[in-house]
């Protein structure tokens, strides 16, 4: 499908890679890995010819369809869903023709423009749309609203929509879960698995691929290595060539006994088997994985706290949000130093809120927040990285804002401590101005560890860091002597370092009763019964608009609705049914001219139906809402 001969990529005086081969066979997914400034970006953009290779060349067969996901989405009036639809570009081809045709009565052009449309499952276009919509964490209230009414990050997830919509025989997919929630990470893992194209993905989620995954190209000292298998199995063989090199051996050592210690630390706390089991074979594949990250320019550790007051923190009856609007009440807990705790929830049921209340960022709404006397947080977020000075280096945030341990004028202390995250010699001296997203981040992660915290508060730390510096984190979090809480979509991270689930969902926190692997299946459960849930088929539609919330007090409205929404799906199964008996009439006979009029006729019923049937779906959803908000009350 795809390959490279003699390739070398420069950006700027220096080669990325030089004198690659490679190939990718149809139907491949690949994982295309290496530390930050490696060339994964740069080789996607040479594929997409946005960069020419200054040797070599990239052979791509004519006609190939690729897909890709924009960053930069321009605001723009045009519908969400038809933003989406227009990721398919052979559809709305098709459609043009089927218009003009109309437009001039030409009937033997009309009718290739349906037997085009069906060829291509056109009829189902909308559906499928929405039922991506769906997974990545949109309402069905969201299809028609602008693409200017969404935010950086949504737009970003409409755009890979959009990208999922348009039926490409390559997908590239750059950091895909960078901007998603667990619960649509969880969605688009299972879509990309039965994804029958090939697909290329730049990921630093280990987990991601290792679902999805079954070949490497790990970009390493200006080469491209080819590894068969998914992520972790790519790991072991590269840990194998490592620990030949007899350099790497004390490093290499040091590891291992820091993850033996934490095992044995864990087995010896661990309350609950289920979570456990799982924690520790999670921690024992760490063992073997090590020499794969012995050569990391990363390796740090957090300070020893202070003081380790207990509880840490506690939460009596409290509720948070934003102003006057709740979104979790009736919270009780106590946090106190060794605690492990990972936030899990649906996409906006609270998980950052609650953590910015916990901060102290935000005032409880109700209740209280009780803060030990020798409370010190360490709080990330990405509103943390926001406030970096553009105009001062690392040097200067350390000393300045790194705490008492580093303004004493120490300059190698300061140094040796920058050189741990990466920020080794004049690399220090450079203007934050100049960071990626990865540097900015590890620097705010410097500043914190200096100021030794007894209580971290991580909301999505791993956002903008690669394999490498996630593993140097995960390593620190485990003999971190204070307490943790962490909102992550990174399901290793979670297994490696919670010993607690936290569940927040449907307006409430509770400790939830498994493992990660159990949360999947939660959430996955959850979905199902979604009445919101726009389907890819009418079966799987019907299935999710049986599935509501029940109760013997239902308004009468409420159940009208549902009553209506279940006889439109039964209506669009009859036309489904029509349009193929027509359709093969028409293969038969193209110039049918009442067989073409019944068509179009079928065509514009089902295109009600289907409007029809997104206007009830949100308005079960709002009226559902309402109905739980007064049973709550």
């Amino acid at each position: 499908m795809l390959s490279a001969r003699d390739l070398t990529l420069r950006r700027g005086p220096e080669p990325l890679f030089e004198h690659v081969d490679f190939v990718i066979f149809r139907g491949d997914k690949v994982g295309i890995t290496g530390a930050n400034g490696s060339g994964k970006s740069s080789l996607f953009a040479a594929i997409l010819g946005d960069l020419h290779p200054d040797r070599g060349d990239i052979e791509v067969p004519s006609g190939l369809k690729i897909a890709h996901v924009e960053q930069e989405i321009a605001a723009s009036p045009r519908p969400a869903i038809e933003f989406v639809l227009d990721g398919d570009v052979e559809l709305r081809g098709v459609l043009r023709v089927i218009e003009d045709a109309e437009r001039r009565d030409a009937a033997m052009a009309l009718a290739e423009g349906y037997g085009s449309l069906q060829a291509i499952d056109g009829y189902r276009a909308r559906a499928r749309a929405a039922a991506i919509m769906h997974g990545l964490g949109f309402k069905a209230s969201d299809h028609e609203r602008a693409v200017s009414d969404f935010s950086g990050g949504w737009r970003v997830r409409l755009a890979m929509a959009r990208a999922l919509c348009s039926r490409a025989d390559l997908l590239l997919l750059d950091e895909p879960t960078n901007h998603l929630d667990l619960d649509a990470i969880v969605w688009l893992e299972d879509w990309l698995t039965a994804f029958a194209g090939t697909l290329l993905m730049i990921s630093h989620d280990r987990e991601f691929l290792d679902a999805i995954i079954d070949r490497v190209l790990h970009i390493e000292s200006r080469a491209i290595h080819s590894y068969s298998g998914n992520y972790s199995q790519f790991e072991l063989k590269r840990s194998e060539e490592l620990a030949l090199q007899a350099t790497l051996q004390a490093r290499q050592l040091k590891r291992v006994a820091e993850i033996t210690a934490f095992v044995n630390r864990f087995r010896a706390s661990a309350t609950k088997s289920r979570q456990a089991q799982s924690r520790i074979k999670m921690l024992e594949r760490m063992e073997r994985i090590v020499p794969a990250h012995v050569d990391s320019p990363f390796e740090f550790e957090f300070l020893k706290p202070l003081k380790t007051p207990r509880p840490l923190l506690t939460i009596e009856d409290a509720a948070c949000g934003y102003g006057n609007a709740r979104i979790l009440a009736g919270i009780n807990a106590s946090i106190s130093p060794q605690d492990r705790i990972a936030l899990l929830g649906p996409n906006g049921a609270g998980k950052s809120t609650l953590t910015k209340m916990l901060a102290g960022k935000t005032p409880p709404l109700g209740g209280r927040r009780i803060a030990a006397a020798d409370l010190s947080i360490g709080y990330f977020a990405q509103q943390q990285m926001e406030q970096l000075r553009p105009d001062s280096d690392a040097f200067w945030h350390l000393r300045n804002l790194g705490g008492p341990d580093f303004a004493s004028g120490d300059e190698q202390r300061v140094r040796d401590m920058l050189g741990q995250f990466g920020f080794a010699g004049d690399r220090a001296f450079e203007p934050v101005a100049r960071f990626s997203g990865g540097e900015k981040a590890r620097l705010t992660l410097a500043l914190l560890v200096a100021r030794r915290p007894n209580l971290l508060l991580l909301d999505e730390p791993t956002n903008h860091l690669d394999i490498d510096m996630r593993e140097a984190l995960t390593v620190a979090l485990q003999s971190f002597e204070g307490g943790l809480v962490i909102v992550s979509h990174d399901r290793h991270l979670i297994k490696t370092v919670a010993d607690s689930l936290w569940l927040v969902a449907d307006g409430k926190l509770k400790v939830f009763d498994g493992d990660l692997d159990d949360y999947q299946q939660w959430l996955r459960s959850r979905g199902k019964r979604d009445p919101a849930a726009p389907a890819a088929t009418v079966a799987r539609a019907a299935a999710g608009a049986v599935s509501k919330v029940q109760s013997k007090r239902v308004p009468a409205s409420l159940s009208k609705l549902r009553r209506e929404i279940a006889e439109i799906e039964q209506r669009i199964t009859a036309i489904a049914a029509q349009m193929s008996e027509v359709e093969t009439a028409l293969c038969q006979d193209p110039m049918h001219g009442a067989m073409q009029a019944q068509h179009a006729e079928l065509t514009r019923d089902a295109a009600a139906m289907e409007m029809r049937w997104m206007e009830i779906g949100t308005a079960i959803e709002a009226a559902e809402a309402e109905f739980n908000r007064r049973e709550k009350g």
